[in-house]
């Protein structure tokens, strides 16, 4: 694979000038506890009661100072990959404001080459599956690094509705434009809570996202011997926003997916 491909340089260059232009999912979250961590996390609502201290986790495409230094805070030995330098830069100044250690990679989901085999015990991966056209090749490497019963957090676009916004309204719904296929090139305008233009250095290209259907993300998981345990449907609650407004999108049909998937190596065999 060529790691500097097309892809990889749009990535790049769209996720350094997010990161610079101090976008929501670049500024570091430096107010946290143990328990508020675990509550931003998520983990208590999906079931993951698990005690993280000593445990080996990936933050995966989560650069930005934010899960990395939840999952710090509960004790956790604390690695992140994120293709952006500059989102990285936000992981280690979130660090040292906990007093906490945080190892950074630089570098693309699709190659996780830098990490040996059952490395971790954890790979928690926010919202990037879509940067990508293959998902396959993303969860084959993790396959590779997550040691037997560790758990995959995943949360994703629901390709139902990818490639969708608000400004999809026609007066009666929301209508779909591109075909439910596998990577089918999709984008959209930034919404305007993602970052202020007029504080922007330079234009910022929009999201460029590749439709990753639902068959093939729960086939090729089962295929590299994850085991689902948890899967949520992810809509925003805005009661009283108008047709064509954000809110009012993100609460007709739920855009976000979220899974954890167990590592079990030859499950469906008996263990075999």
């Amino acid at each position: 694979m060529d790691l500097k491909d097309e892809v990889y340089l749009y990535n790049h260059a769209r996720w350094e000038s997010l990161a610079k232009s101090d976008a929501l999912f670049a500024r570091p979250y430096l107010d946290l506890n143990k328990e508020s961590a675990r509550d931003y996390l998520g983990l208590d609502r999906m079931g993951i009661k698990d005690e993280l201290t000593g445990k080996n986790v990936l933050c995966l495409a989560s650069g930005g100072g934010q899960q990395s230094a939840a999952f710090a805070l509960l004790g956790a030995n604390v690695s992140v990959l994120d293709i952006s330098h500059t989102q990285l830069e936000r992981d280690k100044a979130a660090a040292e404001h906990y007093g906490v250690d945080v190892n950074v990679f630089q570098g693309d989901m699709r190659d996780l080459s830098c990490f040996s085999n059952q490395s971790f015990d954890v790979v928690w991966q926010p919202y990037s599956l879509t940067f990508v056209p293959d998902s396959r090749v993303v969860f084959h490497e993790i396959s590779r690094i997550i040691k037997k019963g560790g758990f995959y957090h995943l949360m994703c676009a629901n390709p139902f509705f990818s490639g969708l916004s608000h400004e999809d309204w026609n007066g009666s719904g929301y209508i779909l434009k591109n075909p439910y296929k596998d990577e089918t090139l999709t984008s959209y305008p930034d919404q305007d809570w993602v970052y202020d233009r007029l504080k922007s250095p330079e234009k910022i290209q929009e999201p460029r996202e590749y439709t990753q259907s639902l068959s093939r993300i729960m086939n090729s998981l089962i295929k590299e011997q994850f085991v689902l345990a948890y899967f949520s449907e992810i809509k925003s609650n805005y009661p009283g926003d108008l047709p064509g407004s954000w809110g009012h999108f993100t609460d007709i049909a739920p855009p976000w997916l979220e899974f954890i998937w167990y590592y079990h190596p030859n499950f469906l065999t008996g263990g075999k």
